[in-house]
Parts: structure tokens; C-alpha cells; sequence
């Protein structure tokens, strides 16, 4: 008889323990979930990604505003800022396979017209780490969609997730 109210607590416990992680992980989704103008937005400030990884001077044109600027900070020197044009021309005269990405999904804020991509990156040169820090795009919705106005970045060489 006691071997039988053993089973029958131990069937009661883990019956509770899966619909408990099937309601966590019912309430997690909403925090992770994304709304179609959030996704358009990161879709939208990733394309300078992709702009990199294919040294393609006209992805960087088509994404971003004509007026947009781009502007570093690292701890070791001044801030510095570009134009369109610049990043265009450093894109296409790379050398070696680049490719920056997020390391975690990128907090996204809207409202109405503007939009705010945050998140950190890595970036690699020809499959090596070379910096990480933080991308933060400034985004403006056009009658094309969404457009770059303004990119500020951090570059480190230490003290980066995972590395």
C-alpha cells in the first residue's frame, strides 16, 4: 500500500512540474515575441551587416538616409563620424571576409515613425574575431520602409561576451 501512495505522489508531482514549465514558458513567449515593425526595424539596421559581408557600396546607400551619419567611440581615441559615402567607400575597398553580427537578440523601441535598434556585436575578419561592442541605429520610417539616420558604435577589442 505504501509503495502505491509513493507512485501515485511522485505520478501527482511530476504532472504538476510539467503543466508549472508549461505555463512558464506560456508566459515567457510574450517577452520574447516580436511585432512585424519590430522585425522590419532590425531587417532594416542588419542590412549594414549585410552590406559588409558582400562589400556592396549600394546596400549601404539603400539603407540608410542620403544626410545619415555614422559615428565611433572607442575609450583609446576621439569620437570620429562618417558619411553615407565614406561607409560606402570603406565597404567596398574591404579586404578580407568581414562579418559583423549580433550576439543577442537587439532591443528594439518604436514609436510611430522613429525607431531604436540596440544590441551587441561581434566582428569577425576572415572568420577570426577582430572587436565586439555595441550598435545602436537611429531609424526613420520612410514611404520605402524603414531607413538608418544615424548608426553610433562602440568598438572594443576586450572585454567582449564569450571571448
Amino acid at each position: 500500500m505504501r509503495a502505491l501512495h509513493l507512485r501515485s505522489t511522485v505520478h501527482v508531482q511530476s504532472r504538476l512540474m510539467h503543466v508549472l514549465r508549461i505555463f512558464l514558458i506560456s508566459a515567457l513567449i510574450p517577452a520574447f515575441a516580436q511585432t512585424a515593425d519590430e522585425k522590419d526595424a532590425i531587417a532594416a539596421a542588419t542590412r549594414i551587416f549585410d552590406a559588409i559581408a558582400a562589400r556592396d557600396p549600394e546596400i549601404v546607400r539603400s539603407a540608410m538616409l542620403p544626410d545619415a551619419r555614422i559615428y565611433y567611440v572607442s575609450d583609446e581615441s576621439a569620437p570620429s563620424v562618417r558619411s553615407v559615402e565614406d561607409m560606402a567607400g570603406r565597404v567596398a575597398s574591404a579586404k578580407g571576409a568581414h562579418l559583423e553580427r549580433f550576439t543577442s537578440p537587439p532591443n528594439v523601441l518604436i514609436h510611430g515613425r522613429i525607431a531604436q535598434v540596440w544590441g551587441e556585436y561581434e566582428f569577425l575578419v576572415d572568420g577570426k574575431f577582430n572587436s565586439c561592442g555595441v550598435d545602436s541605429f537611429s531609424l526613420l520610417r520612410t514611404s520605402a520602409g524603414w531607413r538608418i539616420a544615424a548608426i553610433v558604435y562602440a568598438g572594443e577589442s576586450k572585454g567582449c561576451k564569450g571571448r
